[in-house]
């Protein structure tokens, strides 16, 4: 199994290879060269396993020789073992055909626990039989930076530092990323917004002296083996639904098109999804660019989602790979075109980005309005994020079951479920301490030299 480029002129790596880099060196993104498939047969037959059997059944065909099937099933085991539900990802039925995929009983209550906790494991398993160290750097809009803190803290082969904009993640996602007492974890609060931080940690992987001289590795979702992981939780509830024998639709709320884009993999592999819809908040660049084929960016808007405030959707570049038939210098054309502000997709492409996607939008007001109604209707407390998912789902409800993925535990935006029903959600007995714990910070510019100096300042001590 080997990896190749969007932009088509990066090293042709394995997955061992990709998972340590992040993103290529030509500034791409690491996809398989071909996807492994599943029969009818070969879906039907995960009915009624666990999520670990699934999981390893769907990833094991893109490992190639990295890792011996005992060796991942151990990986797999220790990755979910932490999680605080014994079906690791449950399903809840909101109405007639449409149901709710539980994503947020990981350690730090957010879907991003299902990649980070297993890619910890990978990485540490990889890194213990070379005995090399790594500098990790990771951009995060709330929910990755705690995912990863959980995952990396503590481990002696691995540096951590985590950008997240100042001023726009909730208290508890802060603090998740604020209160690890390990000193090889580092949360650094810098000026600008999501797009802003993740930019930086681009810049970082194209500095080549930068990258190689502190073994830089990524965990955000340009890495492979993260969208990998997400690839299992489509599979395991599209199956309990009735896959492969009858279709099912996902509706997603993202902002950095990584949790969807796995939706796309799963889909490619043979599970008969009829639908993917994609659900943004106001920062709507997604729905914008599936409405009219114009990806420009308008500048972020502060929201009660904040996960999904973002305009420069990394992942969406691997969708817009596979829309132009793997040309990668066509991908490589709108990438050059985005610095100015953003392109146009071609006609085909677009086409072929609608025969699987579908897009909505939910307000501000329609956010709130959407975590009442639920409440109210069926007892269920959404995250703001989830019931931005919940509410454009129920715009493309038909006669095929609609999962809508709930992304994050509600406790972890008190503040927009407190405003909207007027209760404070509790977070789980293992995190009642969370607002006790001392934090631990650094404030940072918007300036790629001076987190570069910052971050060999503290490898080296």
């Amino acid at each position: 199994m080997k990896y190749v480029s969007t932009r088509g002129t990066a090293p042709v790596l394995t997955f061992g290879e990709a998972m340590m880099t992040g993103l290529a060196r030509d500034g791409g993104l690491y996809v398989p060269q071909t996807v492994p498939q599943m029969t009818h047969a070969d879906i039907a037959a995960l009915a009624g396993l666990s999520y670990e059997d699934i999981a390893f059944r769907v990833m094991y065909p893109f490992l190639g020789d990295t890792f011996a099937e005992d060796e991942f099933r151990g990986l797999i085991a220790a990755a979910y073992e932490p999680f605080g539900h014994a079906a690791r990802a449950p399903l809840v039925q909101l109405g007639p055909n449409h149901f709710l995929l539980e994503l947020f009983h990981g350690p730090t209550l957010a879907f991003k626990d299902f990649a980070m906790q297993l890619i910890g494991h990978m990485m540490q398993a990889a890194l213990a039989k070379t005995g090399a160290r790594i500098t990790i750097v990771g951009a995060t809009s709330g929910d990755t930076g705690s995912a990863a803190m959980e995952a990396f803290r503590g481990l002696s082969n691995v540096d951590l530092f985590i950008l997240y904009p100042h001023g726009r993640v909730s208290e508890v996602q802060r603090r998740q990323m604020t209160t690890p007492v390990e000193a090889n974890v580092h949360a650094l609060a810098m000026d600008g917004d999501f797009d802003d931080c993740q930019a930086r940690v681009k810049d970082m992987f194209n500095d080549f002296a930068f990258r190689d001289g502190v073994r830089l590795a990524g965990v955000n979702s340009i890495n492979w083996a993260r969208v990998l992981a997400q690839v299992v939780y489509y599979f395991s509830s599209a199956v309990s639904l009735g896959a492969p024998h009858r279709a099912v639709s996902f509706t997603v709320p993202t902002g950095n098109f990584g949790d969807i884009f796995a939706g796309y993999i799963a889909r490619q592999m043979g599970l008969p999804i009829e639908r993917l819809v994609i659900a943004t908040n106001q920062n709507d660049i997604l729905h914008r660019a599936l409405t009219s084929g114009d990806y420009k960016t308008h500048g972020v808007k502060p929201s009660i989602s904040p996960s999904m405030d973002i305009q420069v959707s990394s992942n969406f570049e691997r969708a817009l790979f596979y829309a132009y038939d793997r040309d990668g210098a066509a991908v490589t054309q709108l990438m050059d075109e985005m610095k100015a502000g953003g392109f146009h997709i071609s006609q085909g492409a677009l086409q072929a980005l609608r025969a699987t996607f579908a897009s909505g939008r939910c307000s501000e007001a329609e956010t709130t309005a959407t975590i009442i109604r639920e409440y109210g209707r069926t007892g269920e407390i959404l995250c703001p994020h989830s019931a931005v998912g919940v509410k454009v789902a129920g715009d493309h409800l038909g006669a095929v079951p609609m999962i809508t993925l709930a992304t994050a535990h509600p406790a972890k935006f008190p503040d927009a479920v407190r405003d909207a029903i007027g209760l404070h959600p509790e977070l789980p007995p293992r995190m009642a301490d969370l607002y006790d714990r001392s934090e631990r910070l650094t404030r940072v510019p918007n300036d790629l030299a001076q987190l570069q100096s910052l971050i060999r300042e503290r490898i080296a001590q």
